[in-house]
């Protein structure tokens, strides 16, 4: 096994991946992947596919592709290089105007001043022409007569008065609080029990891997490949959710408004979000909302307020 399949492979194994993972998530066979990791080359259909497959896999495993090929460039043939021509300016004939071009241009403009002045003086004349025309206006000769019945006054109908709406009620700051640590998840209670709260993952920083299900790694998948620098990822937390994430620096998750510490590092990172549910309530995995995997009270907690 080479140098850069050895990278690849340890990089897949901490995220959890396999190999037909990394198919689905970047569109390469599987046999074609194996031969990266072995180091066998001459299985890929040429130069140029050895360098796109290295890129996408490095992605998909949340490394940089391009200190992956800088470092192993070794190990992955040279882009092939094309030769440059520059092109030879052509320069335009210069147009020569001739004599006659000349005084067809002179004629023409004479020939539109001429034009314009002969319609300013029509439009003169015609207002003029109009003015002395115009017949006196009539005179309103109605008569006013006695038996004119008056106006009669008209009565205000005023609208009852609209009852003010009260505003709507306020919604609670939400909670977040670290329960407890199990192997590499991070373990958070949301509160308060009862309200639904919105979970947004932001991607800040470069394109980065980001996995989310429903109740745990093994739960059903909700989201699951390569998030674009800038996007927002929202769901509605009804449910734990299992948050896996290539690169922690490039992530932040935040819930009704209140950041999650994930550890701001360049590693991956596994998060629980765990909804605090009403008491009596029990939720689809059949614990008690005021209870917690980890048990106990937990010390650190962070407000919205």
């Amino acid at each position: 096994m080479s140098e850069l399949g050895a990278l690849l492979r340890k990089a897949r194994n901490e995220k959890g991946l396999s190999l037909d993972d990394i198919q689905e998530l970047t569109k390469i066979r599987k046999r074609y992947l194996e031969a990266i990791e072995s180091g066998d080359h001459s299985v890929l259909p040429g130069t140029f596919y050895v360098r796109a497959f290295v890129k996408n896999y490095s992605e998909a495993v949340g490394l940089d592709p391009d200190e992956v090929l800088r470092l192993y460039q070794h190990e992955v043939p040279a882009p092939a290089v094309e030769p440059t021509t520059e092109p030879i300016p052509v320069r335009k004939p210069r147009k020569v105007k001739s004599g006659a071009s000349e005084r067809l241009g002179k004629i023409g403009f004479n020939v539109v001043m001429w034009c314009f002045l002969i319609l300013i003086v029509v439009v003169i004349w015609y207002f003029a022409f109009n003015k002395d025309n115009k017949s006196p206006g009539k005179v309103d000769d109605t008569k006013i007569t006695e038996n004119s019945n008056p106006p009669e006054p008209t009565t205000n109908t005023s609208a009852p008065p609209v009852s003010p709406t009260p505003p709507p009620p306020t919604k609670a700051p939400a909670t977040v609080t670290f329960n407890s640590k199990v192997g590499n998840v991070d373990m958070y209670d949301i509160g308060p029990a009862g309200v639904n709260h919105k979970v947004e993952l932001k991607v800040k920083g470069g394109r980065n891997w980001v996995g989310v299900q429903e109740g745990s790694k093994s739960g059903k998948k909700l989201y699951y490949t390569n998030v674009e620098d800038g996007e927002v990822l929202t769901f509605d937390l009804t449910t734990r959710l299992y948050i896996n994430v290539g690169r922690a620096d490039f992530t932040e998750i935040w819930i009704d408004g209140v950041l999650v510490p994930d550890g701001d590092r360049s590693s991956s990172k596994q998060l629980l979000i765990n909804p605090l549910m009403e008491e009596g309530a029990q939720g689809e995995d059949g614990a008690s909302g005021g209870e917690t995997e980890g048990g106990g009270e937990a010390p650190d907690s962070i407000t919205g307020e």
